[in-house]
């Protein structure tokens, strides 16, 4: 199992990102992967329960993307648990997939991804940190997951 932020040797054919609460990092995940990798089944779940974020929505609308309906959900609430990659972007949701693929053969790697949460000031400082963790997701997703993909990007 990988445990570092390098990208998996080989294209995955399901992704599960995971971070703390499922309301901010891994459903941006999700979105993301889900438009630049759309031959591959993505989810996203986090280690406890958490409330949806308003910001989310209005930094995906901004580059024209959506989580819908998504509502914030954990590792049990999934319906499929078979996933090659699980990309965790939260220390927590690092140790939580290492235990949960303790008997799988799937790739778990960490990249580090702030919580825009922490960030305090006006809204417009607030939106600026989700902007960030938009565009690190986005870096990540394509120069690390999409570049596998043998088709046009």
């Amino acid at each position: 199992m990988e445990s570092d932020a390098a990208a998996p040797s080989r294209q995955p054919g399901a992704v599960l990102f995971m971070c703390g609460m499922n309301s901010i990092r891994s459903p941006m995940a999700e979105a993301i992967a889900r438009h630049y990798l759309p031959q591959i089944y993505v989810a996203s779940a986090g280690v406890r329960r958490g409330d949806r974020d308003p910001f989310v929505d209005i930094v995906l609308d901004e580059i024209g993307l959506s989580i819908g309906k998504h509502q914030p959900h954990v590792l049990d609430d999934l319906e499929d648990d078979y996933f090659d990659l699980i990309v965790t972007l939260a220390p927590e949701a690092h140790h939580a997939a290492l235990d949960f693929t303790r008997s799988w053969a799937a790739d778990v790697i960490y990249w580090p991804t702030p919580d825009p949460t922490a960030t305090t000031g006006s809204r417009e400082q607030i939106l600026a940190a989700y902007r960030d963790v938009r565009d690190h997701l986005t870096r990540l997703i394509r120069d690390r997951l999409a570049a596998k993909n043998s088709g046009p990007g």
